[in-house]
């Protein structure tokens, strides 16, 4: 496996490694600076060649803060060798998912997240965000770059295939048809609401764990992404109300 880097804003870099048993680009993001952070770890088997692209960057002892989504082999099972190869790094996660799964995990004891936490890298303040089942995992959250206002993502707008590593084209399509085949979204009624306050946020870098960095108009996706949830979720209760 080869993983690639894309510098996306100025400190943030794409880490990309496309896996082709799932048919599924994995991306961590590093957030550069006195504290640099990473987002995502990526699996077990994707730890050599991550950290290998993470070197030619910075020295993976500098790293400060080991965050991600929620907690799943793609996002942090590689967590304990990059806590490892970092001796100075500390896991930064939401509370809950500390409480219920990370405080068990983590070789060294994490950070718990309140919803709204920065943690600050130099130049940049990375905001925690909790997002519980969306898309899916109750100690899911996600993170938003204020700065840049750069959004990553996780698994929102997730897409099959091979991609290039940014686009200006439409995200929404390709991450519904990855929905027919996956499932992975919680159809919740929280589920729309939750993707319209991303919006709120006005960010201008959509930075997505499994489909290319976006540059279009971010606030309008996220709009239209919620509205096909919306319409999912409304057809949805209506199947369960005629069962």
């Amino acid at each position: 496996m080869t993983t690639t880097i894309t510098e996306i804003a100025p400190d943030i870099y794409r880490l990309s490694t496309f896996v082709d048993e799932a048919n599924l680009t994995m991306n961590q993001f590093l957030v550069d600076g006195e504290e640099p952070l990473l987002f995502h770890t990526g699996q077990r088997a994707l730890f050599t060649s991550a950290s290998d692209a993470l070197s030619t960057l910075i020295d993976i002892d500098r790293l400060k803060w080991i965050t991600f989504g929620h907690v799943e082999a793609d996002e942090c099972g590689s967590m304990n060798s990059w806590l490892a190869a970092a001796p100075e790094a500390q896991v930064a996660h939401g509370a809950m998912g500390c409480f219920v799964q990370v405080n068990d995990l983590a070789d060294r004891a994490p950070l718990p997240l309140q919803d709204g936490d920065v943690l600050e890298t130099g130049r940049r303040r990375v905001r925690h965000i909790d997002t519980p089942h969306v898309p899916h995992g109750w100690d899911a959250g996600l993170m938003f770059e204020e700065t840049t206002s750069t959004l990553f993502c996780g698994d929102l707008f997730t897409a099959f295939g091979h991609h290039p590593a940014t686009t200006e084209h439409e995200i929404v399509g390709p991450a519904l048809e990855a929905e027919d085949l996956g499932h992975a979204t919680c159809l919740t009624p929280d589920l729309e609401p939750t993707i319209r306050a991303l919006a709120d946020l006005e960010p201008r870098i959509l930075a997505t764990m499994h489909a290319p960095t976006y540059y279009g108009d971010c606030v309008t996706t996220l709009h239209d992404l919620a509205d096909s949830y919306a319409t999912r979720f409304a057809a949805e209760t209506e199947r369960w109300k005629s069962d």
